[in-house]
């Protein structure tokens, strides 16, 4: 047992551990998720695949319409496609945040052109979870459904 002494000389120390112990952590704004997302999609616009990789974490997956692909995955099917250009907006965008995770859902609007000067637009029901890495945003996995 302590002696009342050194009790009463810690207790400041451990009120004040206490209490910031129990302030909720600090949220992070939620416009740096958003610049992710718009940075990522714009990536995949430009077929610039070294940012995609650069927005997102190692073992990042993306579940779409029923499929578990990869940032490798996605990459090869945009090699492959006749999309000569895509341009993509969001709406209806809710984000959660803290220090160290995050969450978004929103709506998809892509519009395409393929290489025979067709055009194509397509909507997607989405959401996307983000993980800090070294004091810096990254895209972790999306789940994406078309929009019927």
């Amino acid at each position: 047992m302590l002696r009342p002494s050194i009790r009463r000389a810690l207790a400041p120390l451990v009120l004040a551990g206490t209490a910031t112990a129990c302030q909720p952590s600090r949220s992070d704004s939620p416009d740096k998720l958003r610049g992710v997302i718009v940075a990522y999609f714009d990536s995949i616009s430009r077929k610039d695949f070294a940012r995609m990789r650069s927005l997102t974490t190692a073992d990042f997956i993306i579940y779409e319409n029923g499929k578990v692909m990869s940032n490798e995955d996605l990459i090869a099917i945009i090699k492959g496609s006749p999309i000569t250009t895509a341009a993509y907006s969001f709406d209806n965008v809710r984000i959660n945040v803290d220090s160290s995770s995050g969450s978004i859902i929103y709506l998809n609007h892509g519009e395409f052109v393929k290489d025979d000067a067709s055009r194509l637009t397509r909507d997607w029901l989405e959401s996307a979870t983000f993980k800090k890495v070294g004091g810096e945003w990254k895209l972790d996995f999306i789940h994406s459904t078309v929009k019927k």
